[in-house]
């Protein structure tokens, strides 16, 4: 895979990050600037971040978040690693961190005293909470996605439910890379650096914004999304003759003629009842039952060529799994080509945007943990005897522990010292 090509959309070429994070929302935010051009320095502890190794739900976590990013495996808790942070963060624009609250003041490298080092660098701090009375608790997406009315609203009600990914870690990734390019471009004009700051639980207050509103609005409690009054008099899945489930929704006047004409029911849309949107709502108790029975008369293959010919919002469902052979997607650039550590190729959902009509791909191979420890301390102008000494002492690591400094990284080396860097993800 080459590291770039003349075509490659580079807008933060120059900006150099560090990222001190794990599981997904540091990482994300790490991603983000990353896909955009900057030189991303992932910082490990010397045994490797534990997120490599996660199981189930979380086996995705590394590759899906760790694109385009060097990897400088060190222990911080020694003094040989954290003045070898200290020289990187003088050379750095950006830092990021997603640890609990006050871990990066035990290794010194809290805002107030890396500030004074580097005036101009911009600190992403990524937590839990905002500044305030829940400031010190521990939060992950899941917790957040209870204490902000998310997971009431997406269950039946009595059984609030997560949603089915980890909305609240990526969003706040996003939203701290956003954070940061404000805090560049505002530097522009000051010549100086500021702390930005993101949290779970405050993004997921803002996926909460609308149904607050419906409440001020209406002044009724908003029922969980299963159990809604919709919008829309047609929002639904319906399931075909062949058993598949197909979702349609038809949101507008226009729409639901042209939805009786594909059907060649003249008769609902002269219905006086069913003449407008909201009266179409108001009439989902009886015309639903016989929207299914008419649907369940035609195969779902029928059904979505029908929809798709007249302009119809519909939708097959979909297993995340399938999307590797989404035609739109193959056809479009939205999955990248990424070598993973061990050299696999594998696919990987692309940002969901497009610059002078260039996506932006992985430029690198997914790094190993510590696989470019020896090129980023030469280039902080450590001496290949000094390289070394950190190594036999165990301050830094090479690809998960091994190699010296003479020596080419070698992908999938064997284990090597064990982690020594406690952080509590707040993702």
């Amino acid at each position: 895979m080459p590291d770039v090509s003349p075509a490659t959309p580079m807008p933060l070429k120059g900006i150099r990050v560090v990222e001190f994070s794990h599981m997904v929302m540091g990482p994300t935010c790490g991603m983000v600037l990353g896909d955009l051009g900057a030189d991303v320095i992932k910082v490990e502890p010397v045994g490797g971040d534990p997120t490599r190794c996660l199981l189930g739900t979380g086996a995705g976590f590394f590759r899906a978040f760790n694109r385009n990013k060097r990897s400088l495996a060190v222990d911080v808790t020694r003094p040989e690693g954290r003045e070898l942070i200290l020289r990187l963060v003088s050379t750095a624009d950006v830092l990021t961190e997603n640890f609990k609250p006050g871990r990066m003041r035990q290794f010194g490298l809290d805002y107030a005293t890396l500030s004074r080092l580097n005036p101009a660098l911009v600190y992403v701090s990524l937590k839990g909470f905002l500044p305030g009375p829940y400031a010190a608790r521990t939060a992950l997406d899941e917790v957040v996605q209870m204490m902000a009315g998310l997971a009431y609203m997406t269950g039946p009600p009595g059984q609030p439910l997560r949603a089915g990914a980890s909305v609240n870690d990526i969003m706040g990734g996003v939203f701290g890379a956003l954070a940061a390019l404000a805090a560049l471009y505002e530097r522009k004009s000051t010549g100086r650096g500021q702390e930005v700051q993101g949290a779970l639980f405050e993004n997921c207050v803002l996926l909460a914004a609308q149904h607050m509103q419906q409440f001020a609005v209406t002044g009724v409690a908003p029922d969980p999304m299963p159990a809604r009054l919709s919008a829309w008099g047609i929002y639904d899945v319906f399931t075909a003759r062949d058993g598949v489930q197909i979702f349609l929704a038809v949101v507008s006047d226009t729409q639901w003629r042209i939805f009786c004409d594909v059907f060649g029911r003249q008769d609902l849309a002269d219905d006086a009842r069913l003449a407008t949107n909201n009266d179409r709502v108001l009439a989902r108790d009886w015309l639903l039952p016989l929207l299914r029975e008419m649907m369940q008369g035609f195969d779902a293959s029928y059904l979505a060529a029908a929809f798709e010919r007249h302009g119809l919002p519909f939708a097959p469902i979909v297993t995340p799994q399938a999307l590797f052979d989404d035609p739109h997607l193959r056809a479009s650039g939205g999955l990248g080509d990424l070598v993973t550590e061990q050299g696999e190729h594998t696919q990987v959902p692309l940002l969901p945007i497009a610059m002078s009509g260039q996506r932006l791909p992985a430029r690198r191979p997914l790094p190993a943990a510590g696989e470019h420890t020896y090129e980023i301390l030469r280039d902080l102008g450590y001496l290949d005897g000094q390289i070394a000494r950190l190594l036999t002492d165990a301050v830094v690591a090479g690809p998960l522990g091994n190699g010296s400094a003479g020596e080419t990284p070698r992908r999938g080396d064997a284990t090597g010292p064990v982690l020594r860097e406690d952080g509590t993800d707040r993702g």
